[in-house]
């Protein structure tokens, strides 16, 4: 996916009122922390992306800088982009930040090395000098089904992608979950230490679609930005002053070794689509409007809710509270 030239929504409904939604949200955090979560601050994980940046700026509105405090967590895999372009959001919004690399941690634990030996069991010589990440074949050439496959890239420079099986794909996210894992213990660690409370930053597509992992990225106090389609955190990014280069930066997942888009991982179309789709299925848009607005068949829109509501039923799991006999 190519970065956007514009991140206005093209379809009307999705146009926010960005200084009300701020005041609306900000006021809301406040109230949460005063009344629900008792606490006096907030601290977040910030990655460089539009998502963290505006959490990370909304936080700042609603308590002052001094009352909020950013984690840089990068590992092995890690794009120093991400590191630098988080750095430019503290610095933009004046706030106290610390880096905790997470790499040594995760070698302990075996993340790296239980990672690679589920790839080998689809690339035999996977190994030192290799990058790999996972990739979806699109819903739509695929009949609605969601294929998983490994994209690998030799020391050489040659690139190849193959099918996975069910094993080795559970197994490759098993391990890399832990990367999203380690970084929320630290996050609580230090709003343990400062008495704060932790922010979560997903937005509402990745919210209803479970693009985060259980009692990782997923876990968090407060969410202030989940009832935002991706579309309008753009908007109030441009509102609230989040450095040019977030706002033109393609999203990533930043986990894997080679750079991964979200589209090429979860989504089945480009945030913009995607958002356009889902508000058309959970407001009763007709399909032909949905597709006159995105530039999609009908039939691909239908093929798209087919696949939003089969990531809802994986969702409902992750949003799911420990069991316990009442």
């Amino acid at each position: 996916m190519t970065a956007q030239t514009s991140h206005r929504p093209a379809f009307a409904p999705l146009v926010l009122d960005p200084e009300a939604e701020v005041e609306r949200i900000t006021g809301w955090m406040r109230e949460r922390l005063r009344l629900d979560l008792r606490k006096r601050g907030l601290v977040l994980g910030l990655s460089g992306g539009i998502d963290s940046s505006v959490s990370a700026a909304l936080a700042v509105r609603a308590l002052g800088a001094k009352n909020v405090f950013a984690l840089f967590m990068p590992e092995n895999d890690s794009d120093p982009e991400s590191l630098r372009l988080g750095r430019s959001v503290a610095e933009t919004f004046g706030i106290d930040s610390v880096v905790e690399d997470i790499g040594p941690a995760l070698a302990a634990m075996g993340c790296y090395e239980r990672r690679d030996a589920f790839i080998r069991e689809a690339v035999p010589e996977y190994g030192t000098g290799w990058a790999s990440k996972i990739v979806f074949d699109n819903p739509m050439t695929t009949g609605g089904y969601n294929i998983s496959s490994l994209v690998v890239r030799s020391p050489q420079g040659e690139t190849r992608k193959v099918r996975l099986g069910a094993g080795a794909y559970l197994g490759i996210v098993a391990a890399t979950n832990m990367k999203q894992r380690t970084r929320k213990q630290l996050e609580y660690y230090h709003a343990d230490r400062l008495n704060f409370a932790v922010l979560g930053t997903p937005n509402r597509l990745e919210y209803d679609q479970g693009f985060f992992v259980k009692n990782g990225d997923g876990a968090a106090d407060i969410k202030p930005i989940a009832h935002l389609y991706k579309s309008q955190v753009y908007q109030l990014a441009a509102h609230l002053g989040v450095p040019a280069e977030i706002l033109s930066r393609p999203p990533t997942t930043d986990t894997y070794s080679l750079p991964q888009t979200q589209e090429e991982f979860y989504f089945a179309l480009p945030y913009d689509k995607m958002d356009i789709c889902l508000y058309g299925l959970e407001n009763a848009v007709p399909a032909d409007a949905v597709a006159e607005a995105t530039g999609l068949k009908a039939s691909d829109v239908e093929l798209v809710w087919a696949d939003i509501a089969a990531k809802r039923k994986v969702a409902r799991y992750l949003h799911s509270q420990p069991l316990t006999i009442s």
